[in-house]
């Protein structure tokens, strides 16, 4: 059962376990023009998987495979992040299925819902939580 964890928890995870991983299953584009979460401070990449390989956003059929070429195993307590939270749920189900029994989701992703003005990143999410994050 793949549990949702909130962006601070998950930064407190990634710091306190070695054996912990974020994995971004948002696309090139989102990567490049949105942003990524900073792990530098920890020590720590981003694995970056994309669920939905854009612009078909066609599930990405390699997406098992390459968690393993990430050297992602199941040992690992691994976090799936997105936008909002919904791909990166999908994602850590698939990967649960195939074997790797730690898998979680990051609530909220990394910009969240939108707020009263159409904006995201500023409810909820990652960017919301003032953790560290830059643009690519």
């Amino acid at each position: 059962m793949v549990e949702d964890v909130s962006p601070q928890q998950t930064w407190e995870a990634l710091a306190s376990r070695p054996e912990a991983a974020l994995c971004d299953v948002r696309t090139e584009a989102e990567w490049t023009f949105v942003g990524l979460p900073d792990l530098a401070e920890l020590a720590k990449e981003v694995s970056l998987i994309p669920w939905q390989v854009y612009p078909s956003m066609a599930h990405n059929p390699g997406f098992v495979a390459q968690l393993a070429e990430a050297g992602l195993t199941p040992e690992h307590r691994i976090f799936f992040l997105c936008r909002t939270g919904g791909r990166s749920r999908a994602a850590a189900l698939a990967a649960e299925a195939a074997g790797f029994p730690y898998c979680y989701n990051v609530a909220d992703g990394f910009e969240g819902p939108v707020d009263p003005e159409g904006h995201r990143g500023t409810v909820a999410g990652w960017k919301a939580s003032d953790l560290p994050w830059r643009q690519r």
